[in-house]
């Protein structure tokens, strides 16, 4: 889908503020409220636009501990990297999980409510047929940014 300049400003728009009204965002634009509307309908219905959701402070919630580990499986075939990424799936405590590159087959973001919680899930992933050769841990102390919006194409050339 070829993206024109106007698109790219509505995308980076509603990246920031996903509630912005119609006339707002055509206003920011500077298109009417109409054009500006059917694009936006039509990045949706291109799945470019795939949802609207609202950024929840989960600390206000519950207090949860974030531990980053980087995890290399025994086998490098596509069964051991099917079980493994199903487990990831069924897992409430997994927020993220990237196939990767370099060394190691993924980096995974745990969210526990401890230490102790993070280490009794990983210790039953060791003792599954999971097949992890070796796994590095790294227990978050301070979180400098967390999502923002998405990094893109400057509409202006």
């Amino acid at each position: 889908m070829k993206l024109d300049r106007y698109d790219l400003k509505i995308l980076a728009i509603l990246s920031r503020d996903g509630r912005i009204t119609k006339s707002r965002l055509a206003e920011a634009i500077n298109l009417s409220v109409s054009p500006c509307w059917e694009r936006v309908k039509r990045l949706e219905k291109a799945g470019v636009i795939r949802g609207y959701s609202a950024r929840i402070d989960t600390d206000v919630l519950v207090k949860l501990t974030p531990v980053w580990v980087q995890i290399e499986l025994k086998q490098h075939n596509a069964e051991s990297f099917a079980r493994f990424e199903r487990l990831v799936e069924e897992s409430d405590a997994v927020a993220e999980c990237f196939a990767i590159g370099g060394g190691m087959d993924y980096l995974v973001k745990i969210e526990l409510e401890s230490i102790d919680a993070y280490q009794r899930l990983i210790d039953a992933w060791l003792v599954s047929d999971l097949g992890i050769e070796r796994y590095f841990t790294y227990i978050v102390t301070k979180t400098v940014k967390r999502h923002g919006p998405p990094a893109l194409p400057d509409p202006e050339g």
